[in-house]
């Protein structure tokens, strides 16, 4: 493979919280003769520093991290006009994820299975301003996210219409704590409590109580350290069993 800019590689930076998978990575790409890995960082605020210094040719973003996301890096790398092509990389491998990543500003959006052999080529395609994706790949992938956002709206909106003691019970739920105690501790029996959490359910919308508590700490109203939805209003969540209490 010939070198890039009269003999130059294509310079990249590697940004995952998980420092094995992207020194990995760099291990696997720096085999190619035009690519050179500059740098490995771990968190989206290491990214957008080193970007900002470096100007590599591009980045490669994951995009679930600690504090600035890759999605939030890759907006405000595609704002500051370095011309660093940014790729974002996830275990999710969806449209909405794909959609997230082109609204941000980046080149495309690749699942961290992709082949390394896979990745090189895209990484020379965004250097190359190309796009990695389809337009009506891109399109469909667009009127999903809308729809998702859609839907995400009017469940912020049915949380709104929670009781104080619907979340409270939706807070001890979160917390771990067992049908009996949390029964006991608000002063009503399991038929009651259970009336109560079926309420909760109906008024979201959703199938289960980890769906229901999800749904709350995302939109502020539960706090816990316990269940985390990830920081992320466009994560796809899967429900547990029918509640039981």
């Amino acid at each position: 493979m010939p070198r890039q800019r009269g003999g130059h590689p294509i310079t990249v930076v590697i940004a995952d919280d998980h420092r094995s998978f992207g020194e990995a990575l760099e291990v696997a790409l720096d085999q190619e003769d035009d690519l050179r890995v500059i740098e490995v960082v771990t968190d989206g605020t290491q990214a957008i520093e080193t970007t900002m210094e470096e100007h590599p040719d591009v980045v490669l973003l994951d995009m679930q991290m600690p504090g600035v996301s890759g999605i939030e890096a890759a907006r405000k790398i595609h704002e500051s006009n370095t011309g660093t092509a940014v790729i974002i990389l996830s275990g999710q491998d969806d449209d909405v994820a794909l959609a997230r990543a082109i609204q941000a500003g980046a080149r495309g959006y690749l699942p961290k299975t992709e082949a390394v052999i896979g990745l090189a080529d895209s990484i020379r395609r965004a250097y190359r301003g190309e796009p990695l994706h389809s337009s009506t790949e891109v399109e469909e992938a667009l009127r999903k996210l809308r729809r998702r956002r859609a839907v995400d709206g009017d469940l912020s909106q049915r949380v709104e219409r929670l009781t104080p003691r619907e979340l409270e019970i939706l807070q001890r739920m979160a917390d771990g704590d067992a049908p009996e105690r949390i029964a006991e501790e608000l002063g009503m029996s399991r038929h009651t409590l259970r009336t109560h959490t079926q309420n909760v359910l109906t008024k979201l919308g959703v199938h289960s109580k980890l769906e229901a508590i999800v749904a709350a700490i995302r939109y502020g109203k539960v706090h816990t350290t316990k269940v985390t939805p990830e920081g992320d209003p466009d994560i796809d969540l899967e429900g547990d069993a029918p509640v039981e209490v």
